[in-house]
């Protein structure tokens, strides 16, 4: 069906009850987005695309408020509009798979009694998302050595890492971790998690962090929706002192709710035009997700002297302040990643594990200065983003 107006769209999908609708932002009568709302009300099987020749990070997160699954830009190719309907249409097949599996017991598996574990001590941990708005520019490698660092420096802490490119991650490679169990086996049980069920699925590395993996293979992505990860995430606080989160260089409801959740987002750029350029749109979808400036933590990865940029002129370009800089070291990265240890492990005289060290210290200092006041009076802690409601 064609609708040429904002009313007769919310008519026509009551009617036809159709799965997939592409909505224009910019309806008579109507706008797009009140229309969604009342779509995603009065038809939950409808699912939204929204289109706008408006790119701005203020639409995108309207529209997703207001219950879209995608957006898309106008003029976008029929290559873009396929593949976006495809991977719309696949999220609702596993969503709806998911809501209709029936719930694995708790405690009793095939004709056996399981014991249960004494709770572990509740924590009160700290979310650390490590962002990339680039690809190549070092986020993962970034991250994995942040959980060792975190490891290292608070040795009695808990420290977890949680592999969040669901479609191509890499965390398990950089640490050399036999594929098994991954993130997506969480799915089945994610409303009765605990301790127990995640240690299942996390695997020990020998640094003394534990890592939760991404799926083998990228259609298995779809599996997890933005309700498991907050779940998840939320579920990893109350038993982990620091919950480091890989992320895929893009923009989704899943990265969102990461980002949300986020007591600080590591934001990581290069000395490269794309790369700066990148990292100012990333703040730009911050500010309108009102995030405060203190929660993102801009690092510049790849410092080398001989690209002519320097992190003061991008500091001064993006108009935040850098709190780490990671010098170029080809040799020792490359050979980390290739060989499945973290520098941190076996590099610690290396100039670039040094401010990776700077940086985990960075960090520490902060999240302890944030505790002292609330230890004090316990202020409410206002939680600002996309997905709080």
């Amino acid at each position: 069906g064609v609708a040429g107006t904002g009313r007769e769209a919310i008519q026509l999908a009551r009617e036809l009850q159709p799965g997939i609708i592409m909505m224009d932002i910019n309806m008579p009568d109507i706008d797009g987005i009140t229309a969604v709302e009342t779509i995603t009300r009065d038809v939950p099987v409808a699912q939204v695309i929204m289109m706008s020749v408006q790119s701005e990070a203020d639409y995108l997160r309207r529209s997703m408020l207001a219950g879209a699954r995608d957006f898309l830009t106008k003029p976008f190719s029929g290559e873009d509009l396929i593949a976006t309907i495809r991977r719309v249409h696949r999220m609702s097949q596993t969503r709806a798979a998911v809501a209709s599996a029936p719930a694995a017991p708790a405690t009793a598996q095939a004709g056996r009694t399981t014991a249960v574990a004494a709770p572990s001590p509740h924590r009160d941990g700290r979310i650390i998302v490590v962002f990339g708005p680039k690809g190549g520019i070092g986020t993962t490698t970034l991250a994995v050595n942040m959980a060792v660092g975190l490891q290292q420096r608070s040795t009695d802490s808990r420290v977890i890492l949680v592999d969040g490119s669901l479609q191509f991650g890499d965390v398990g490679v950089l640490l050399n971790l036999p594929p098994g169990r991954n993130i997506t086996d969480l799915v089945d049980t994610i409303n009765d998690l605990d301790p127990d069920s995640i240690d299942t699925v996390a695997l020990a590395h020998t640094s003394g962090a534990k890592v939760v993996l991404a799926p083998p293979r990228p259609e298995m992505a779809d599996l997890l929706q933005p309700e498991h990860l907050k779940r998840l995430l939320d579920e990893m606080r109350q038993h982990y002192d620091y919950v480091v989160v890989d992320t895929a260089t893009v923009i989704n409801d899943l990265v969102l709710t990461a980002l949300d959740l986020a007591d600080r987002i590591v934001l990581v750029t290069t000395p490269d035009i794309p790369a700066i350029k990148n990292a100012k749109l990333f703040f730009e979808i911050t500010d309108a997700l009102n995030y405060p400036p203190n929660k993102i933590m801009l690092v510049v990865n790849k410092i080398d002297r001989r690209t002519g940029i320097t992190a003061q002129m991008i500091e001064d370009n993006i108009k935040h302040p850098v709190v780490g800089q990671i010098p170029l070291d080809e040799v020792t990265v490359l050979n980390s990643i290739n060989r499945g240890v973290p520098f941190m492990v076996d590099g610690r005289a290396k100039p670039v594990t040094q401010a990776v060290m700077l940086l985990v210290d960075r960090l520490l200092a902060e999240f302890q200065k944030a505790a002292a006041p609330a230890l004090a009076d316990e202020p409410v802690r206002k939680k600002a983003g996309l997905f709080a409601r």
